[in-house]
């Protein structure tokens, strides 16, 4: 019988390239968002997390036998955060439900389970490096928790199997996403080419001399469906990162390359982004009307906060894969490589000059 996945938040970066997997693999794909708009192979579903009763009315005689959850919505506060997306986790499940049809559900996180939510990140006492999946939660109230509980009743509740993906910051292509690293970089870089400002890290001494990792969102893409179908991952948690390490030292020299421009010494001053880009929408404007570029709003393809969140931290951050690799998951992405596909298909798409 054909696989029927069910992709939740499939505009975003990680949504996109597990439909994308999915497709690839030959299953059949309904892609759930607000808005879903048009992605090959897959059958868009529009409909709002947070409205039960259209929610249920959008699923109807869908009966996916595979759940895949990949959105979320930012809130004010970590509270609030907890019951906007607790809720809508809980919507869903219970709208798919009576249908009896859901044989898995994958939900994606990420490291923030260990290095606490944004209004804590990275701070208080925190698990040791490498991160592992035995860790356990933090002593502090966390939206990833309330959505892994949501899961865990539904699963009682209905007989499903589950599996959990906790990524570090994921590489890949969105347009509108609220977590995009690697486009912010690349329009930070384009901005620097194209005015002559130089490119300079906006993070931590920690991070630039200290070893991290990342996650390049097919390789999250091909975790997740790998436990969709690996009974040995049934009712799992897990790390997802592309397997290498690097140092930003070098990364930083690396992604300035990738746009013919010079990186900058760090002298050890954080210097965040969205205080360097803060003044950047009308010189953004001006290059994309100046090369034909797809997308004039900067704010679509850039989010500043997060970027500096994470290159911002205090501690090193190292994760561990052993887990998976044993249950045999052999996925491997270098991360100067995910980068550098990144800026192709941002430039293939107009989303950033050509050089």
């Amino acid at each position: 019988m054909t696989k029927r996945a069910l992709v939740v938040g499939v505009t975003g970066i990680q949504g996109s390239a597990v439909a994308e997997r999915l497709v690839l693999d030959g299953w059949q794909v309904f892609g759930l968002a607000r808005n879903p708009g048009q992605q090959d192979g897959v059958t868009p579903v529009a409909a709002d997390l947070l409205e039960p009763q259209a929610l249920a009315a959008a699923l109807a005689g869908i009966n996916p036998t595979h759940v895949f959850l990949t959105s979320w919505l930012r809130q004010n506060t970590e509270a609030e955060n907890i019951t906007v997306n607790a809720a809508m986790v809980r919507n869903l499940l219970d709208a798919l439900s009576p249908a009896g049809s859901v044989e898995h559900v994958a939900l994606v996180t990420g490291l923030k389970h260990y290095l606490g939510p944004f209004e804590a990140y990275g701070q208080g006492t925190l698990p040791q490096t490498p991160f592992r999946e035995d860790q356990g939660r933090l002593d502090v109230e966390n939206f990833y928790y309330a959505q892994e509980d949501e899961v865990f009743a539904a699963a009682a509740r209905d007989g499903f199997g589950w599996s959990i993906h906790r990524p570090h910051t994921v590489i890949g292509k969105a347009v509108g996403n609220a977590m995009n690293m690697g486009a912010t970089l690349a329009v930070y870089a384009t901005i620097c080419r194209e005015t002559g400002r130089p490119f300079r890290f906006p993070g931590s001494a920690m991070q630039w001399a200290g070893l991290t990792d990342m996650t390049d969102a097919r390789q999250l893409a091909a975790q997740v469906v790998w436990a969709a179908v690996t009974p040995e991952a049934r009712n799992e948690d897990f790390n997802i990162v592309n397997g290498d390490i690097f140092r930003w030292r070098w990364m930083w020299s690396r992604i300035a390359d990738a746009f013919g421009i010079e990186a900058e010494e760090f002298d050890g001053t954080a210097r965040p982004l969205a205080k360097q880009m803060k003044d950047d929408a009308k010189i953004w404007s001006d290059i994309v009307a100046r090369h034909g570029l797809a997308e004039a709003d900067i704010n679509r393809l850039v989010s500043p906060w997060h970027t500096d969140a994470d290159l911002g931290r205090p501690i090193e951050v190292v994760t561990d894969m052993s887990k998976c690799r044993r249950m045999g998951f052999t996925g491997y992405v270098a991360t100067d490589d995910a980068f550098f596909d990144l800026f192709a298909r941002l430039r293939a798409d107009k989303l950033i000059p050509a050089q």
